[in-house]
């Protein structure tokens, strides 16, 4: 599980579903990103970015030869889509409301001209994080106000320089992909993730919000068990 951008403890936040998995003899794996600053070195400019995070994704797929489903949030898709590429373990991708850039494209190929405005950026300090206000109603909409509220601690500022930095490959393009679209999504609007849907060899659409790994983990579940 490659967890999105602006967050901490990738394993809290798959944890719902991971759960629900190792009941069925699956054994799942969230890899701390750097420039999320889960490796304890310090973001910001000149901080770790895309490339640290790439390491970090391939580090853990590389590190024994079972078939793996490679489950990529958001931004995740934008690390996978380098980290996977060229593993011969890694089966499928499944991209959740997630980013499939080209080789050469970035988080920015896909954005307006303006900033997000559930973002909160920092040009100064080299960082960005999502806005306290506004990560509930935003990207948790759909799940139970303790989740949401346990969702506040887990936010990290990130490095900026992820937004810019492009991929150098595109794993999407070689490995089997599943993309599912969550209709309900306040971030990532449904009709630009129906866009990117058209990159992936197979869609799914389910009636949730950027998280149904934690707002509908049993469909998450069933999904990835299928795979």
């Amino acid at each position: 599980f490659v967890h999105g951008a602006c967050v901490k403890d990738g394993s809290w936040w798959w944890h719902r579903t991971g759960e629900l998995l190792a009941e069925r003899g699956v054994a799942s794996e969230a890899p701390a990103l750097p420039s999320c600053g889960e490796t304890g070195e310090p973001t910001g400019a000149g901080g770790p970015g895309l490339a640290e995070d790439v390491a970090a994704v391939r580090q853990v797929l590389t590190a024994n030869d079972e078939p793996t489903v490679v489950v990529a949030h958001s931004y995740g898709g934008i690390v996978t889509a380098e980290a996977a590429a060229g593993v011969d373990a890694v089966r499928h991708l499944l991209l959740v409301s997630s980013y499939l850039p080209e080789v050469g494209q970035s988080v920015s190929s896909f954005g307006g001209e303006e900033p997000a405005p559930f973002l909160d950026i920092d040009p100064e300090g080299g960082t960005f994080t999502v806005r306290p206000e506004a990560l509930a109603e935003t990207f948790l909409q759909d799940c139970d106000p303790e989740i949401q509220r346990q969702a506040m601690d887990k936010t990290a500022r990130q490095s900026l320089a992820v937004l810019e930095q492009p991929v150098q490959s595109a794993a999407w393009q070689h490995v089997p992909s599943t993309y599912l679209v969550c209709a309900q999504d306040q971030g990532t609007p449904a009709d630009l993730q129906r866009e990117l849907a058209g990159r992936a060899a197979s869609v799914v659409e389910l009636d949730a919000g950027h998280h149904p790994f934690l707002s509908q983990p049993a469909a998450v579940r069933d999904l990835i068990v299928g795979l």
